[in-house]
């Protein structure tokens, strides 16, 4: 078997995000592993219209939208995703939520987990993309990344500061490549069986 492909999406877009910092932070510990492959998918190198297509992606329907297309295509490459997301009053991103809403088939039986930040830690980004995943049917992990950034802002503290947050991470990954492995063989036994 193929080690599976996580797609990290990052989900914030505006200049000056602490996405950036994020990333930069946590792929290094995500590309350590020998289980998993990993590619960032950076919502700024997809340039997503406002999601308004004549049929939701539930529909069956290719992308009206190339840009939406591409979208669907790449996800559907991967077997899993890491969600790095900032809260925004109390939810995630809006450029997040209409990336999620243009698809719906790439999302379905694959693993989710976390990174959330902001000065909750993502907590409430992270619970509503929890609720969404569910209707995409993908199973999310428990454990999630959670940075609170008012340290880094107001002390000039960086997320290696804070020790717990790599622990986090490597048991967020630890329960990630356990349910994505197992979600891709159950998958790949399905297409075996109807080959």
């Amino acid at each position: 078997m193929t080690k599976p492909r996580i797609g990290i999406i990052v989900g914030s877009v505006r200049e000056g995000r602490f996405a950036d910092a994020a990333l930069t932070w946590f792929e290094p510990i995500a590309r350590a592993r020998t289980d998993l492959e990993f590619e960032v998918l950076d919502l700024k190198d997809y340039k997503l219209p406002m999601f308004d297509e004549a049929a939701p992606p539930g529909m069956g329907q290719p992308a009206a939208n190339a840009e939406g297309q591409r979208w669907r295509n790449k996800l559907a490459e991967m077997d899993g995703y890491v969600f790095v997301t900032a809260e925004y009053n109390r939810a995630p991103t809006g450029v997040l939520k209409n990336a999620i809403d243009w698809a719906y088939y790439e999302w379905n039986r694959k693993a989710a987990g976390f990174v959330g930040y902001g000065s909750a830690g993502g907590t409430r980004a992270i619970e509503q993309l929890r609720n969404i995943a569910a209707e995409l049917q993908m199973a999310t992990v428990r454990r999630a990344v959670q940075i609170d950034i008012m340290p880094m802002w107001m002390e000039g503290k960086k997320i290696e500061d804070f020790p717990r947050h790599e622990k986090d991470a490597g048991k967020m990954l630890d329960q990630l490549a356990w349910w994505t492995l197992a979600l891709k063989s159950a998958r790949d036994a399905e297409h075996k069986a109807a080959a």
